[in-house]
């Protein structure tokens, strides 16, 4: 066993004991003896034993309708302490001494130390430095909030044992809590009963700021702050803002019919109640502390002529937020107040809290101005009195919709059938016109009224509650140009960021061309500023053309874009909407960012965070401080040591590692007849729906097939069955022909040279270790009809053979080789999800035999295992 590793797999061992103890006293020590005769036939079987899979497979199809539903529990809880234990490990005393993975900051400062780069250019990149994590609620976080609070208490007990002076009652007491918190969540539904509202999805979010990067983010910036005077000299703004944060949950209606405009303003409403209840917190300390004496004039002036000014101000912040809360109460709760809607705007907070911050130091007591204070100035700036921003995002043919609606009631033509020519005159026409273009008698359908309320939402919500508006799908200059047309028409008097969201391979490879005719707008030119937004798609582009050739297009689009922007002399922020899984753009955050394509980070990092991953990387404050170590670090390297260009030959092969793997993917998916039985046999993709995971319904359009399944469920359903076929599918005949042309040389000096092309092999590496063909056959002779096996197998042979050619790219390379840390953290798991995988298998087969009858315990039973699985691949959306 690894040294290295040794506290994580101790910590494992006792949560699973202590696991054990909790089923032991609910089930029986025979039911536990089970349990532990299945565990280790797995671990046989993942060591090679034949003999022992198929024991296993026996074992688990033998069990009566009772079992299932406590062995499919027993493993995903044991799932669920694993993850505990390895978020804990990361930040664990145990992994700094043993440096599990080097800091990237520290690695970061040694590059830039022995660079030729000067302090001035530093300190420019620093502080311009800007990450805006953007929080989404998509249909893979299964784990109830509930369960998340014990999870987290048991973080808190670990890191509780680790301290070396516990006598032998206080690591008892620390253990007793653990195993109480163990059989709490045991004898906890796991499941919930009802599908989250957008507000339910909105809520996760702000707990996730509240328990977690309400403390993390201010304790990130003074770490950052230290580090960077010690290392160059300078240091940050008091009211720096690296990091902030924006959220779709509540905004975000692509597809999602619940997500309202009377839900958009109860979301923006709650968040500004969550943001002024923590800053009352904070300021309630504060005015207990305060009670310094001495001012400067600028303070004077402000508190009055008062023993106790810093107090006097304190406590009138406190009135106003304590007002204001009423205020904001009553409203959600549809009651009347006498309250005023007093603090609306982050100002109103930080003006008299950096003149305190200002007098303390003038006043030589800089000590206790850095303190809380600073980091209550420091919330301000990153997180503002709305807590997050929100973006608003809506399918580009809804706009069109309204628009063509309103023309044949004019009587002035169907906007919908005018090309791109005329669109853009008429829209340009009317955003220039100074009458209104909306007769107030109009009474359009009910879905073009819903675009029409939510951009009256927007005109009259502060802009600094405001992200972006995304529009999903959009194709042409006029989508954009549309937008902005029904934002005017609905009273909007400021400026929001308007990004157009490029997400299938035709789309990305016309990306450029597309901002370039806006550009040559002059409406728009003045309309934007100087900064245009931006998003890139990773799911659909994916799903559209598989992996390869979609992330060589989002290369080639950032390029273009970047290039664009900087001939036009126009800030670029692009917006990656990535997943967490492989087949939607996810990867390790530090390496991903560090493949994209020179300059592209010159505008900071707009990116989603999504589902279980918000959870994984900022549900702790400790994790979460690592996460935006590894962004800060990744960001600064890009724009200060960016990666090379890649060479033209190195193009030359990636257009044709691109073109192959297309064709590849899209024979498979799209003109194979068996392709989409085979997929709806093989997969748990129609008892998906079964699992109230998310608001959003899983498919664009109800009746649609493979094409209109969205990129998350489609994803998700592959990995649940471990053939994580859109993660890979494609590459394998790609690779073959480039090697079969006698250019390996040139791919192993891609792999060695390009930090794109490096990123890229990683990702398949850490596929083939979650795939598993074996047990893909199992789901397939349990639940494939015949006629369709013989695609099945040669989808498993693509497999192996794609496997085979990624690993001849890289000589003498063993799988994950260069990732030790991940390689650990899947050879933990997987003992204990190949079970789930068999169950899940058995009890679909048994799901399907009963037809539309209804089964509690089975469907309760197999909604666990996929929340099992979930839990255990990590990275599944």
């Amino acid at each position: 066993m690894n040294d290295k590793y040794a506290a994580l797999r101790s910590n494992v061992s006792m949560l699973g004991q202590l696991l054990g103890q909790s089923i032991s006293n609910h089930l029986g020590e025979e039911f536990l003896e089970k349990i532990e005769n299945i565990r280790q036939l797995s671990k046989s079987a993942r060591s090679g034993s034949s003999e022992d899979g198929e024991k296993l497979a026996t074992i688990l199809s033998n069990l009566s309708d009772d079992e299932l539903l406590p062995v499919a529990r027993s493993f995903t809880h044991f799932l669920n302490l694993a993850n505990i234990a390895e978020q804990f490990h990361t930040t664990s005393r145990h992994c700094e001494e043993q440096v599990c993975a080097p800091d990237p900051m520290d690695a970061l400062f040694a590059k830039l130390g022995q660079s030729e780069l000067g302090p001035e250019t530093i300190k420019q990149a620093v502080e311009a430095l800007h990450m805006e994590l953007v929080l989404t609620a998509h249909p893979t976080e299964i784990t109830r909030r509930t369960l998340i609070h014990k999870h987290v208490a048991i973080n808190e007990c670990l890191s509780a044992l680790e301290l070396s002076d516990l006598n032998e009652r206080e690591k008892n007491k620390l253990i007793k809590r653990i195993e109480e918190l163990i059989t709490q969540a045991w004898h906890t539904d796991e499941i919930r009963k009802q599908r989250p509202t957008p507000v339910d999805e909105a809520k996760w979010g702000f707990a996730v700021v509240e328990n977690s990067l309400w403390q993390a983010v201010p304790e990130y910036i003074r770490n950052l702050d230290e580090r960077i005077q010690n290392s160059f000299g300078f240091a940050l703004p008091i009211d720096a803002a690296p990091v902030t944060f924006t959220s779709w949950m509540g905004g975000d209606r692509d597809g999602n019919p619940f997500v309202t405009s009377k839900v958009t303003e109860e979301v923006l409403l709650s968040s500004r109640w969550v943001g002024v209840s923590l800053f009352l917190q904070d300021i309630t300390q504060l005015s207990s502390e305060l009670s310094m004496m001495d001012c400067n004039n600028a303070l004077r002036e402000l508190a009055g002529d008062v023993h106790e000014p810093y107090r006097k101000v304190m406590k009138q912040l406190r009135a106003d937020l304590t007002e204001t809360l009423e205020y904001l109460t009553a409203t959600l709760q549809g009651q009347a107040t006498k309250s005023n809607d007093i603090i609306r705007r982050t100002e109103q907070l930080s003006t008299p809290l950096k003149l305190c911050y200002e007098s303390l130091h003038e006043r030589g007591m800089g000590n206790i101005a850095d303190g809380l204070l600073l980091d209550v100035l420091r919330r301000a700036a990153c997180f503002g009195i709305n807590l997050v921003k929100l973006d608003i995002r809506q399918d580009g043919e809804r706009h069109g919709d309204v628009i063509a609606e309103l023309t044949r009631y004019l009587g002035i033509g169907d906007y919908a059938s005018w090309n791109e020519e005329e669109k853009q005159t008429f829209l340009l026409q009317e955003l220039n016109s100074k009458r209104p273009l909306i007769p107030q008698d109009w009474q359009p359908s009910s879905d073009n009224q819903e675009v029409l309320d939510t951009c009256r939402v927007v005109a009259k919500t502060d802009p600094q509650a405001l992200g972006i508006y995304i529009i999903s799908m959009a194709r042409q200059a006029s989508d954009v140009l549309a937008v902005q047309l029904l934002l005017k028409e609905s009273g909007c008097q400021f400026r929001i960021p308007v990004a157009p969201l490029f997400e299938t391979l035709d789309d990305l490879n016309n990306a450029e061309e597309v901002i370039e005719r806006l550009f040559a707008v002059d409406w728009y030119r003045g309309y934007i500023n100087g900064q245009q937004h931006v998003m890139i798609g990773y799911s659909d582009s994916a799903k559209d053309a598989g992996v390869i050739a979609a992330s060589w297009a989002q290369y080639r689009a950032q390029e273009g874009l970047v290039n664009l922007c900087e001939k036009n002399n126009i800030c670029l922020t692009l917006f990656h909407g990535r997943g967490g899984t492989i087949g939607r753009g996810g990867a390790p955050a530090h390496a991903a960012l560090l493949s994209q394509p020179p300059g592209s980070l010159k505008g900071g990092l707009r990116v989603t965070e999504q589902g279980e991953m918000i959870r994984f990387k900022f549900g702790l404050s400790n994790v979460a401080q690592q996460s935006l170590n590894l962004y800060t670090a990744a960001i600064l390297e890009a724009n200060l040591l960016p990666p090379p260009a890649p060479k033209q030959e190195w193009r030359d092969l990636m257009d044709q590692l691109s073109a192959d793997s297309c064709e590849e993917y899209r024979q498979v998916v799209q003109q194979e007849p068996d392709f989409v039985p085979y997929f709806r046999s093989v997969t748990p993709e129609l008892e998906l729906g079964k699992l109230p995971l998310g608001s959003r319904p899983a498919k664009r359009k109800p009746n649609g097939g493979v094409e209109s399944l969205r990129a998350i469920p489609w994803i998700f359903s592959w990995s649940q069955n471990r053939f994580m076929l859109p993660a890979w599918l494609g590459a394998g005949d790609a690779i073959g022909n480039v090697l079969a042309q006698g250019k390996q040389e040139l791919l192993t000096e891609m792999y060695q040279n390009w930090p794109f092309f490096h990123t890229r092999l990683e990702m398949f590496e850490m596929v083939f270790m979650k795939a598993d063909e074996e047990l893909t056959k199992l789901y397939e002779s349990r639940l494939v009809p015949d006629e369709y096996k013989p695609l099945g197998k040669q989808l498993r042979a693509k497999l192996s053979k794609t496997r085979e050619q990624v690993l001849e790219t890289i000589p003498e390379h063993k799988l994950m080789e260069d990732q030790p840390w991940i390689k650990e953290s899947i050879n933990l798991r997987n003992p204990y999800i190949d079970p789930l995988n068999m169950l899940q298998a058995e009890l679909l087969g048994r799901s399907r035999a009963n037809g539309d009858e209804v089964c509690p315990v089975i469907d309760q039973a197999l909604m666990v295992t996929i929340a099992g699985i979930a839990a255990g691949l990590r990275n599944t959306g």
